[in-house]
């Protein structure tokens, strides 16, 4: 099940690299135009990307954290979130292909939180050395994108912190590819993860890891109601 789900997490990251363009572009931007001499371009972009993606891995350990919780205090709480899960899923898929744009509205959840971390984002720009580019993808992993927060709300029905934090991480290095290439290439991946047979080919594959996600439910259910 672990598995799925992380393929299912860098799939989304993957296609939704088109949307990482557009929300990161003008960071890449900056991170190849405002160096030092001495300062690599390449090193700017991983170290940038680096404290991105670790910011996604420690709030996904966190999230499924309290995801745990409040599972072991209720087993059917446990189950809900596995529903919220799978239906989570979907939504996402559905985003994917472009067949619903719903997600766009978890947004303004992360707007709020936003207002906290931008001054901080503002004062490390312009990225001028790779331990700048750190700090600034630490603070950046917090940027409101409906893609990273219905990833993160799907990490509260893992089973563990780890798995919230792999969950994450498979959906951070699924946006890698789009956030490291620049130029004409960024051009032509856009492209590519915009091609609508390609999204909704990802998308009908995410629903079908939903829907065997709520099977071992409904088949336990059916049991039980047997006996």
């Amino acid at each position: 099940m672990e598995s799925v789900n992380l393929t299912a997490a860098f799939l989304f990251g993957l296609m939704g690299g088109a949307h990482c363009i557009g929300m990161c572009g003008g960071i890449m931007s900056t991170l190849a135009l405002a160096r030092s001499q001495h300062s690599s371009l390449i090193t700017n972009l991983l170290a940038y990307n680096f404290g991105r993606i670790l910011t996604y891995t420690l709030t996904g350990a966190l999230v499924a954290f309290f995801g745990t919780l409040l599972s072991e205090q209720l087993i059917s709480i446990g189950t809900a979130l596995r529903i919220f899960a799978s239906v989570m899923l979907i939504m996402m898929a559905l985003y994917l292909a472009n067949w619903w744009k719903g997600l766009v509205h978890i947004e303004r959840i992360g707007r709020y939180l936003w207002r906290f971390f931008q001054p901080l984002a503002s004062k490390l720009m312009p990225v001028r050395n790779a331990g700048q580019a750190l700090l600034l993808g630490l603070v950046w992993g917090w940027l409101p994108c409906g893609l990273i927060y219905s990833v993160l709300i799907w990490t509260l029905s893992a089973s563990s912190p780890l798995e919230g934090a792999l969950i994450m991480l498979a959906f951070g290095l699924g946006t890698l590819p789009a956030m490291i290439l620049t130029g004409g290439l960024a051009a032509q991946f856009k492209q590519l993860s915009q091609s609508p047979i390609l999204r909704s080919a990802s998308a009908i594959l995410i629903i079908v890891f939903a829907i065997w996600q709520l099977m071992p439910l409904f088949s336990g259910d059916l049991i039980h109601s047997g006996h």
